[in-house]
């Protein structure tokens, strides 16, 4: 008997009315993510990935089709799917050591628990030194850091990243680029990541999933078979990001053909 994926989106579409017109933002996306893969969506601007994201988040309802968790509906927000947004989204009032301890606090666990998962977690992404900082104090990297952490912390069996490194500069990005990754690899976690990078996609995922605008649709799907860890100047790197980027634009110019 087949392993029961950890997310299955099937037939879902999305259709939004604005001022009085209905814009269908995306149509019959079928995706299947098994617990433990790091899936990539890329496409163009308006392909519906971000849409996508929001209704596994639950922050969405679908119009048509339906988005599974375990095989059980996703309702809603809740603390088994946590969003990294490229804004970073952190609580300003509140301390590095707060935001991470916040939503474990919020669930009611004990304050010797919240204690230790989030020094747990302050330790995993590096920001022992910065723990009593405030967000204003923080670079971006660090933010968006504080941001993945608080996300483990509560914990997620799933991560949801709309363009989380898209602010950052590149030697940043690239860091928190392989940052990740080590968290993945240790943690296990499932991972849907939404970025415009093929580059970045390559470097990442076990499977990126192109999308294309029209309505937003997904196009095709494609392993990456590389072994880990992948330097984005070798041959072999180079090889798929061709094939990649060669069939993101077939499928574009297919679109305005």
């Amino acid at each position: 008997m087949a392993e029961l994926p950890i997310l299955d989106i099937r037939g879902v579409g999305k259709i939004y009315e604005l001022n009085g017109q209905k814009i269908e933002a995306l149509r019959d996306a079928n995706l299947v993510v098994r617990k433990g893969e790091f899936v990539c969506l890329i496409g163009a601007s308006g392909c519906g990935k971000s849409t996508l994201l929001r209704i596994v988040a639950g922050f969405e309802v679908p119009t048509s089709g339906e988005a599974l968790m375990w095989d059980k509906p996703v309702g809603g927000p809740a603390p088994d799917r946590g969003m990294v947004f490229q804004d970073y989204g952190l609580f300003p009032w509140l301390t590095v050591r707060q935001n991470i301890g916040f939503g474990p606090a919020s669930r009611g666990l004990p304050r010797s628990e919240v204690r230790d998962t989030v020094e747990r977690f302050v330790n995993m992404v590096g920001l022992t030194r910065f723990a009593d900082a405030w967000p204003h104090q923080l670079s971006g990297g660090m933010k968006q850091r504080v941001a993945i952490a608080r996300v483990l912390a509560n914990d997620a069996e799933m991560v949801l990243m709309d363009e989380p490194f898209g602010a950052l500069d590149a030697m940043t990005r690239e860091r928190l680029q392989d940052e990740l990754l080590d968290i993945w690899q240790r943690t296990r976690l499932t991972v849907l990541f939404v970025t415009h990078s093929i580059e970045e996609a390559i470097f990442l995922a076990d499977r990126v999933v192109v999308m294309e605008p029209g309505p937003g649709r997904i196009a095709s799907e494609h392993g990456i078979a590389l072994p880990r860890p992948r330097d984005v100047a070798s041959p072999e790197f180079n090889e798929v990001r061709r094939d990649l980027s060669a069939r993101l634009h077939s499928h574009h110019a297919r679109k305005a053909a």
